[in-house]
């Protein structure tokens, strides 16, 4: 093989086989007469007019800053302007730019730009690119991009190829088969390289995985961390994790607001407000690049956005992921040594096992219905139910000249795809009216508290993932087949077992429950609150109100004998003790008899089975 690349005649770099006859170039339309002086190079003659190009970029990631657009645009134009190779400027640019595109998965056709000006062969007569793998990565795409430059004749031109040297692949003249020949050579070669060096990356990192404190140095680290020159006292060599200022305020933030009784969408709505960056955005800012980006889609398809903001969802995936307690992580399993305890990225993890076991329960505990509506005015929303049907009932709001009068509360079975024997319609402003009351009546001298739960330490969580990946593990038993694949599978189950054993030794410690008075009432609280924290006390307090189908008449108040209020939870004894204290204060005042015009409603049946009734005093 020839040291310098082989250029058929019309690239400008022509070099013919020894002995053999120079063709000249074909004609072809808005050829410019030129001056056709042989260079100081021998067999080389200079490309007699000038050449339509496209100009091509691509990248595999946006971040990768080696092979940036504005380089590979240089390298376009330097070997554009030896060739005689015009791109064209202003609108009339010709230019594939492909960015976030793999060469390994997805064919030159396929890609956005590229694919477009490859299915309009008539507007130019060369492609550029700076480098072979800025073009193709396997020999199936080779051979379908040789095939179509042959078909439509046209020139393939690579500012830097294989060895340095520029690389000029003419294929305008059917009739000759070395630039076919010559680019599968080199496409063959690309493509081993690529396959010989995503082994040795693939092999580096797994080695790296099974190093106790060493991080791989390149990509986004976990949140909460950043790479740093690993300490002499544990080599020197390579990078390590620390803590992140910036990002570990972050997560304290959260973690203090949670705890403090925030719900998960208040504090990412906060976050935002205040221009915190999220996990995926954070990076950028570090290292001083665009925040946003590209995100998933429909099939085939992207959203870019300006900024990734804070979502519940990547809150709750940011504090339950084991890198916070320093672990490194590997497809979503920890990374375990040959004891099967979990390798460690940092000496100084964010968290503690207690804080993040405490972080889960907190996220566990409210995983189910904790999403605090701001769209309605409805007081007694998940608080007000139908008594035939036993489900919830909903605000209606009929509208009269385009404002809203009389809402009501309704039996909303047909939604649920129920049939409800007795749907229940009641006014709202009677039964918020009625709830508040009774809800004030029943806890509003009740002193409200602060409690902080603790759960710990259990290793029940951590023992029952070791097991299922255990079990999976277990699967593969038998399958191998040679003796060094059956004794790492045998050195990982060994492992496993023996943190199995660890965890089921270790000690539980059992969760605290801290209860402190604020000094406030309930009372106080519930005269704060809007609508959305009013209805949030109800919720929390257990307050229930089951309606009854009401009878024709003309009511203009609630008639009380339609609804049961009930209330569940840890306010019961607080309410019960307040009620005893209450009764025995009347009865020392009273005696016997009831203050004149109080009335008393007996819930319960009386001994004997008699009905309830109401007893109104004279």
């Amino acid at each position: 093989m020839v040291a310098s690349p082989l250029v058929k005649p019309g690239s400008g770099n022509v070099s013919a086989p020894k002995g053999g006859m120079k063709q000249p170039p074909l004609p072809t339309k808005n050829m410019e007469p030129r001056h056709d002086p042989r260079s100081s190079l021998a067999g080389t003659v200079s490309e007699t007019r000038t050449l339509r190009g496209v100009r091509c970029v691509r990248l595999s990631v946006l971040t990768d800053e080696t092979t940036s657009p504005e380089r590979q645009r240089e390298a376009d134009d330097a070997i554009a302007a030896e060739l005689n190779i015009d791109f064209g400027s202003g609108d009339a640019l010709r230019e594939a730019v492909d960015l976030d595109v793999s060469a390994s998965k997805v064919a030159p056709f396929d890609r956005p730009a590229l694919g477009s000006w490859l299915a309009r062969p008539d507007e130019y007569d060369a492609l550029v690119w700076w480098r072979f793998d800025r073009a193709i990565r396997s020999m199936s795409d080779m051979h379908d991009l040789a095939k179509w430059a042959k078909q439509h004749r046209k020139m393939l031109v690579f500012a830097e190829g294989i060895g340095g040297g520029k690389l000029v692949f003419d294929f305008r003249n059917p009739m000759d088969p070395v630039s076919e020949l010559m680019m599968t050579f080199f496409a063959f070669a690309a493509q081993v390289e690529s396959q010989s060096i995503s082994d040795r990356v693939t092999g580096a990192m797994a080695a790296i995985r099974k190093m106790v404190l060493r991080w791989r140095g390149g990509g986004r680290p976990p949140y909460g961390y950043m790479p740093a020159p690993m300490p002499k006292e544990h080599g020197g060599i390579g990078w390590t994790l620390v803590p992140d200022p910036d990002a570990v305020k972050v997560i304290e933030r959260i973690a203090r607001e949670l705890l403090e009784g925030a719900t998960v969408s208040a504090v990412a709505a906060g976050l935002n407000v205040d221009g915190k960056a999220s996990p995926r955005d954070h990076w950028a800012v570090k290292m001083e690049r665009d925040k946003g980006g590209k995100t998933g889609g429909a099939k085939g398809s992207h959203v870019v956005r300006d900024v990734f903001k804070w979502t519940p969802a990547v809150i709750s995936r940011m504090l339950r992921n084991p890198t916070l307690l320093g672990w490194k992580m590997h497809k979503g399993k920890p990374v375990r040594d040959a004891e099967g305890d979990p390798i460690m990225s940092t000496e100084t993890p964010i968290m503690t096992r207690t804080e993040f076991d405490r972080i889960g329960a907190l996220l566990d505990s409210r995983s189910i219905e904790n999403g605090e509506r701001k769209d309605t005015d409805a007081l007694l929303l998940r608080v007000i139910h139908c008594d035939s049907c036993g489900g919830r009932m909903y605000m209606s709001k009929p509208t009269k000249n385009g404002a809203s009068v009389n809402p009501f509360y309704k039996c909303n079975s047909h939604a649920r795809g129920d049939l409800c024997a007795l749907p229940a319609n009641i006014r709202a402003s009677w039964v918020d009216e009625y709830v508040e009351a009774e809800f004030l009546r029943v806890v509003g001298p009740v002193q409200t508290t602060h409690v902080v739960e603790i759960p710990g330490y259990d290793p029940e969580p951590e023992l029952l993932a070791t097991i299922a990946e255990f079990a999976e593990h277990q699967e593969q038993e038998g399958r191998q087949k040679s003796k060094h694949a059956a004794a790492e599978w045998q050195k990982r189950a060994d492992a496993l077992d023996n943190r199995i054993a660890t965890l089921e030794a270790a000690e539980k410690v059992e969760p605290q429950r801290i209860v402190t008075n604020t000094g406030r009432t309930f009372a106080d609280e519930w005269a704060e609150k809007d609508t959305a924290g009013r209805r949030a006390m109800l919720n929390e307090a257990g307050i229930r109100l089951d309606v009854r189908r009401g009878v024709r008449g003309g009511w203009r108040k609630l008639d009380v004998r339609r609804v049961d209020f009930t209330m569940s939870g840890e306010l019961d004894p607080a309410a019960e003790a307040l009620a005893g204290e209450v009764t025995e204060l009347a009865s020392e005042v009273r005696g016997d008899s009831p203050t004149p015009g109080a009335s008393v409603r007996l819930v319960e049946p009386a001994t004997g089975a008699e009905p309830a009734r109401e007893l109104v005093a004279a």
